[in-house]
C-alpha cells in the first residue's frame, strides 16, 4: 500500500506545485462552469492525498492549512515522513469514512482503487483543465512530468 499511495502523491503533488507556478497567481481563480476554482481543487487535491494515506498508515488525519502553498508543502512534508513499515498490514483494514453525506465502510484496497485515488485524479484534472479553459499553455508533460513532446505538437491553450 506504501508504493500505491506516497511515491505517487508525492510526484504529483510536485506536479501540481509545477503547475502553479506556470499558471501563476491569478489564473488559479479560473473555474470550468460553476465547479470551485483551480486553486481549491488542487488544494482538494492535497487534502485527499493525506485523507487517503493516512487512514491506511493508521495515522489520524492532521488539520491543514487552508492557503494552496502551505497546504501542498505540509502535505508533501509529511508525506515524505511516511515510512514504508507504517503501511504493513493495511490491506487487511476496514477504513471507515465519509463520501459528501455518505457513511461508507471500505477495505483498503477498495478505499484506495475506488475512492483515495480517483478523487486525488479528479481534483487534479479540475483544477488543470480549469487552466487550460483558462488559455495556460499546460501539457500533458506538465500534468504527469513522464511526456516530452517538443513545442510544435504542444496544443494551443483554449
Amino acid at each position: 500500500m506504501y508504493q500505491a499511495t506516497v511515491p505517487v502523491f508525492r510526484h504529483y503533488l510536485s506536479r501540481i506545485s509545477d503547475i502553479v507556478a506556470i499558471a501563476g497567481p491569478d489564473a488559479l481563480d479560473c473555474a470550468i462552469a460553476d465547479a470551485p476554482p483551480a486553486r481549491w481543487q488542487f488544494a482538494t487535491a492535497a487534502g485527499f492525498a493525506l485523507r487517503t494515506t493516512c487512514p491506511l498508515a493508521g495515522r489520524d488525519l492532521p488539520d491543514l492549512p487552508q492557503g494552496l502553498g502551505p497546504r501542498l508543502a505540509v502535505a508533501r512534508a509529511l508525506l515524505g515522513a511516511m515510512k514504508p513499515s507504517e503501511f504493513e498490514g493495511a490491506e487487511t483494514r476496514i477504513i471507515s469514512h465519509r463520501a459528501g453525506h455518505a457513511e461508507i465502510d471500505q477495505t483498503a484496497q477498495q478505499f484506495l482503487y475506488l475512492f483515495g485515488l480517483p478523487n486525488f485524479f479528479f481534483h487534479m484534472t479540475m483544477g488543470y483543465a480549469a487552466l487550460r479553459q483558462a488559455g495556460v499553455a499546460l501539457g500533458k508533460e506538465d500534468f504527469d512530468g513522464i511526456h516530452s513532446y517538443p513545442a510544435e505538437h504542444r496544443l494551443p491553450p483554449g
